[in-house]
């Protein structure tokens, strides 16, 4: 079992941007995932297996953290959803780009929340997440402590502190952007893995049709049959390429970037909703502070001291946060999208190939 955790340790012994998810184990319908951390001595590699549980240890003790200043400005990066072997409609549903059967994705998206954990400032000094990359036994099953997440999602009064007007321009005009841009991201990832799906159904589909016409070949001498059995031959084999093609246009490159742009929309909007929870909070300290009898107001001026230093950090970090994640976002998402063009061009390029010696087979059977 792995030791305790204390928080705000220094920070790591390997290389955060360089972490790897190499693979994916099944035993049963328990998936086991290898990790490969490049030590900084740069004396070798750590290598650890990790299960989807163990992710959510390292998850709730970042979560846990609520003696580190400004914490609740941080935007925390996104676990994808949990992944099982035998995953329902609803889990395939929540999984999107992730549940389509492959697990070389999935093991992307958690290699991505490992980097970003791991190369963040805040977070990488989280002794939590020292022991995840690095011990060999696994984590223990406790639970951390009370988070951020658990005490904020119990608020009744949610919704009204989400509505609620900010005294920043900056953080309400990000606020009003995040909305609409988590609806569009959302969309997006939808809507892509609708193409995908319907490339991968025609895909399938060519594959079908290349093998029913292999069951058209015929032996024989008669000129006739074997015509017809050569054309059937050639035609199986035009839709064997339009199969591989079509198999290779679906890649989804760009549906893991879109699915991540919207996971991290979502992690953005919960730290704007923290800010704006602790915006009240300090709103209504100030009225209190105002409104206390002279026998109360040393200690309401104390609460109200304390709330704008935490409110403070918190704004403050919250900057950083925002500028950082919008470079990252773009970076990530432009990356993405050009992984995806020039499969596609590659793909075309391959498959005119393919289709103009088909075509003059076709021409010298004539």
């Amino acid at each position: 079992m792995m030791e305790e955790v204390n928080e705000g340790t220094p920070s790591l012994s390997v290389h955060g941007h360089n972490v790897k998810v190499t693979e994916m184990l099944q035993e049963g319908d328990t998936l086991t995932f290898l990790i490969v951390s490049q030590k900084l001595s740069g004396t070798g590699e750590y290598h650890v297996h990790r299960t989807y549980d163990d992710f959510e240890w390292l998850q709730q003790h970042l979560f846990s953290q609520e003696d580190v200043p400004g914490i609740q400005g941080v935007i925390f990066p996104p676990l994808p959803v949990k992944a099982q072997v035998n995953a329902s409609a609803k889990v395939l549903k929540q999984l999107g780009i992730l549940g389509l059967g492959e697990w070389l994705p999935y093991c992307k998206a958690l290699e991505t929340f490992l980097r970003q954990i791991a190369s963040h400032s805040i977070l990488s000094k989280n002794k939590a997440v020292e022991i995840f990359l690095t011990s060999s036994d696994p984590p223990g099953r406790h639970r951390a402590r009370k988070n951020i997440f658990n005490r904020l999602s119990q608020a009744v009064e949610g919704m009204r502190k989400e509505g609620h007007k900010d005294v920043d321009e900056f953080f309400q005009t990000e606020r009003d952007h995040n909305n609409v841009l988590t609806s569009c991201a959302k969309t997006a990832a939808e809507r892509f893995l609708d193409v995908v799906q319907t490339e991968q159904k025609i895909a399938v589909a060519c594959g079908h049709f290349s093998a029913a016409l292999q069951l058209c070949l015929e032996p024989g001498d008669e000129p006739e049959k074997q015509a017809f059995t050569k054309i059937c031959a050639k035609l199986s084999e035009v839709f064997d390429s339009m199969k591989k093609n079509m198999a290779s246009v679906a890649e989804n490159t760009l549906g893991l970037g879109l699915d991540l742009e919207s996971r991290y929309q979502e992690a953005e909007k919960e730290m704007l909703f923290r800010r704006t929870c602790k915006l009240v909070e300090l709103e209504t300290a100030t009225k209190n502070a105002e409104k206390a009898k002279p026998v109360k107001k040393a200690a309401m001026e104390e609460v109200k001291k304390a709330a704008e230093t935490e409110f403070g950090h918190i704004s403050g970090v919250a900057k950083k946060e925002i500028a950082r994640f919008q470079g990252a976002r773009v970076e990530l998402l432009q990356q993405a999208m050009v992984q995806w063009c020039e499969k596609q061009i590659l793909t075309a390029k391959e498959s005119a190939d393919q289709f103009d010696q088909h075509l003059q087979a076709f021409r010298g059977m004539a």
